[in-house]
């Protein structure tokens, strides 16, 4: 049977599995899952992740959830070029290291503003609090100075000089706020290019083929189509953002 993987591109390390696996030629069969229908808690996916989260990959018999995990699944299963995971010791070490430290640095400040720009007032039907808005820039502004200031100031790429899984994370991670109207690359000169090289490697068309869903508007019909989903969805939002 073919590798499935249950992704919902609306998702940054969704996207990143999705890109490496196009990327490096990797036969899969796509198995959407829509986060905003709620189509992670059905009993069908609950099957395939416990956890009601995307990603995840089902390979035959075999199961696997988290970004990470499973792109150095893919990466060891299908070979994939060295550069991605080196196998130096310390050029390795370097992107264990990004890819640890990116979850609460990096990943979640990005993501709290775009559910912030984008989610909150789509289901809401409310505009952009600005005031929010700027205090969850702000929370990420600490991993884009670091980035930029002290990570990228002696090499081209996150981790090595080459492109790694840390800069697929990452990069997906920052499009997000972006795709959005967040302009975070601005103050950041090695930032910003940086993003234009990750994408030149990755290629232009790939990359916008991954973030075709995040860079359109939401479709009006989600929010009116289960108000009380809507409902329940806002109040989890205000929560997670408060």
């Amino acid at each position: 049977m073919p590798l499935e993987l249950f992704l919902d591109l609306y998702s940054p390390p969704c996207r990143a599995i999705y890109i490496f696996a196009q990327k490096n030629g990797i036969p899969f069969e796509l198995r959407p899952v829509e986060l905003g229908r709620g189509e992670h808690l059905k009993p069908e996916f609950l099957k395939v992740n416990p956890l009601g989260k995307v990603p995840a990959l089902k390979d035959g018999d075999f199961l696997l959830a988290e970004s990470v995990a499973i792109l150095l699944y893919l990466n060891r299963k299908y070979q994939a070029a060295a550069h991605w995971y080196p196998t130096e010791l310390q050029a390795r070490a370097r992107v264990d290291e990004y890819l640890a430290w990116q979850h609460t640095a990096v990943q979640l400040p990005a993501t709290n503003v775009y559910l912030c720009k984008s989610l909150l007032p789509h289901f809401s039907g409310q505009p952009v609090d600005p005031v929010r808005l700027d205090r969850l820039l702000g929370k990420l502004k600490p991993a884009l100075r670091h980035l930029d200031q002290e990570v990228l100031a002696t090499k081209p790429f996150l981790a090595t000089k080459q492109l790694s899984l840390a800069d697929l994370m990452a990069f997906t991670e920052l499009m997000q706020p972006t795709a959005v109207g967040c302009d975070i690359f601005q103050d950041w000169p090695r930032l910003a290019a940086w993003q234009a090289r990750v994408e030149a490697a990755l290629g232009p068309e790939l990359v916008q083929d991954a973030h075709r869903l995040v860079l359109q508007p939401r479709d009006p019909r989600d929010a009116q189509g289960d108000p009380k989903r809507a409902q329940e969805l806002v109040q989890r939002l205000l929560e997670r953002l408060s």
